[in-house]
C-alpha cells in the first residue's frame, strides 16, 4: 500500500506575527540604525547622509520587515495612489496647517524655551556653508525624501500595525506622532512636529493611502524651506527693524488667516466627503486577515538593500574625499551657535567662514585657507551678549 502524499494546503501552519509587535521592533530597529548612521554617516557629508539614512533607514528596513513578516509593502502601507482629489486635499492642507498651527506652536515653543536651546537646535545650520549642488541635494531630501521615506516608515509600517484591532485609530496617531516627534530629537520643535504627525495620521486614516500624507509632509517641508531662504534674501537693514512686536503680530495675522483657510479647507472635505475624503483601508487594519505570502529568505531579501547601501557609501568616499576631509575638520572645530542678537561684526565674521567653506569646497581656493579660519573662529572667545 502507497504511502498517501500529504496536503501541503492542509497542514497547519505557524500563526502569523502579531502586526503592533512587528511594527514596534520594527521602530526599535529603525532607531538603533538612526543613531548609528547619525553618527558614522552623517558626519561624512550632511547631503549624503539624508539621503542614505531616508532611503536605507526608513524605507529599506521597513520594507525589509514587511517583507520578511510575509507582508505586500505597497498594500499593507497604504501606497496605492487613491486620486487626485485626496493627493491635492492633503497637499493644500498641509501648506494652510503650516500657517494656521504649525507657526504660532512654534513661535511659542521659541518664547518658552531657553534661548540656548533654540542656537543649538537651530536645523535652518544644515543649509549654511554648503555648495550648490549639496544644497540642492539637502532641499531635496528634506522636501522629497523625507516625506516618501519618513511616511512610508512611521504611518505605513508603524502606524498602520498599531491600529490593528483591538487597538484604535485615535490611539495609534497619536502615538505615531510623539513617536516621529521624537526621532527628530529637537525638543524645540517637539510640540509642533507632535501636530504634524496626528494630521498625517489623520490622513492616512481617512483615505486609506500613504499619499495624502506624504503630499502633506511635503507641503510642510517646502513652505518652511520656502520661507528660510526668503528671510535670507531679506536686508540686513529689514531683518534688524522686526522686533519681538512685529514678530507676534505678524505670526498671529498668519495664524488668524491660515485658521480661516484651514476651516474652510476642512469645510470642503466633509461637503465632498467621496472625492476627497474616501475611507479605503487595508484588508488587514480593517479587520479581516491579510494575506501573507511565503516568508522569504532573509538573506536574500536583505542582500539588494544591504548591497546597494555599502556600494553607495563605497562610491561617496572614493569620489569625494574633499569633502569627506572638509566634514572631519568642522567636526573636530565645532562653531559656537551665535544668538540672532549677535553683533553685525560677528555675523559678518560666519559668513565670511561659510562663503570661504563653500569656495574651499568647490576648489577654488586650498582646504588650508578655509581650516585655518575655521580653527581661528572656533578657538576664539567670544563675550556674546
Amino acid at each position: 500500500m502507497e504511502a498517501s502524499t500529504p496536503n501541503l494546503s492542509q497542514l497547519p501552519s505557524s500563526p502569523p506575527l502579531d502586526p503592533r509587535a512587528v511594527a514596534v521592533v520594527a521602530t526599535m530597529i529603525v532607531f538603533v540604525l538612526f543613531l548609528v548612521t547619525g553618527l558614522l554617516i552623517q558626519p561624512l557629508n550632511v547631503a549624503f547622509g539624508i539621503w542614505f539614512t531616508q532611503l536605507f533607514v526608513f524605507l529599506g528596513v521597513g520594507w525589509f520587515v514587511l517583507r520578511a513578516t510575509g507582508r505586500q509593502p505597497v498594500r499593507t502601507t497604504g501606497l496605492g495612489f487613491p486620486g487626485m482629489g485626496p493627493a491635492v486635499f492633503g497637499f493644500v492642507l498641509g501648506v494652510v496647517n503650516f500657517f494656521a498651527i504649525v507657526v504660532p506652536v512654534q513661535y511659542a515653543s521659541q518664547a518658552l524655551l531657553p534661548k540656548s536651546w533654540q542656537e543649538i537646535y537651530d536645523m535652518t545650520q544644515l543649509f549654511r556653508g554648503q555648495a550648490p549642488v549639496e544644497l540642492g541635494l539637502i532641499i531635496a531630501g528634506v522636501s522629497l525624501a523625507a516625506p516618501v521615506c519618513e511616511e512610508f516608515f512611521f504611518r505605513g509600517v508603524f502606524l498602520q500595525g498599531l491600529r490593528t484591532p483591538p487597538g484604535t485609530p485615535e490611539k495609534a496617531i497619536v502615538v505615531t506622532a510623539v513617536v516621529f516627534s521624537a526621532f527628530h530629537l529637537d525638543p524645540v520643535g517637539f510640540l509642533a512636529r507632535v501636530e504634524l504627525g496626528i494630521l498625517f495620521g489623520w490622513l492616512l486614516v481617512r483615505t486609506g493611502s500613504l499619499w495624502p500624507s506624504i503630499l502633506a509632509h511635503a507641503a510642510n517641508n517646502l513652505v518652511s524651506t520656502a520661507l528660510f531662504f526668503t528671510a535670507q534674501e531679506l536686508s540686513p537693514e529689514k531683518q534688524e527693524g522686526a522686533g519681538t512686536g512685529e514678530d507676534f503680530l505678524a505670526v498671529l495675522m498668519f495664524a488668524a488667516l491660515g485658521a480661516i483657510v484651514l476651516w474652510g479647507v476642512l469645510a470642503v472635505g466633509r461637503r465632498y466627503p467621496d472625492t476627497l475624503l474616501r475611507s479605503r483601508r487595508p484588508a488587514e487594519v480593517a479587520g479581516k486577515p491579510a494575506r501573507l505570502e511565503p516568508l522569504p529568505r532573509l538573506a536574500r531579501l536583505a542582500l539588494p538593500w544591504s548591497l546597494a547601501a555599502v556600494l553607495s557609501l563605497g562610491a561617496y568616499v572614493v569620489l569625494d574625499p574633499r569633502g569627506i576631509e572638509l566634514s572631519q575638520f568642522d567636526l573636530r572645530y565645532p562653531l559656537e551657535p551665535l544668538p540672532r542678537d549677535a553683533p553685525p561684526a560677528l555675523e559678518a565674521e560666519r559668513e565670511y567662514l561659510f562663503e570661504l567653506r563653500v569656495k574651499a569646497r568647490r576648489g577654488e581656493i586650498p582646504l588650508g585657507e578655509y581650516m585655518e579660519e575655521r580653527e581661528r573662529q572656533s578657538m576664539q572667545k567670544r563675550e556674546l551678549p
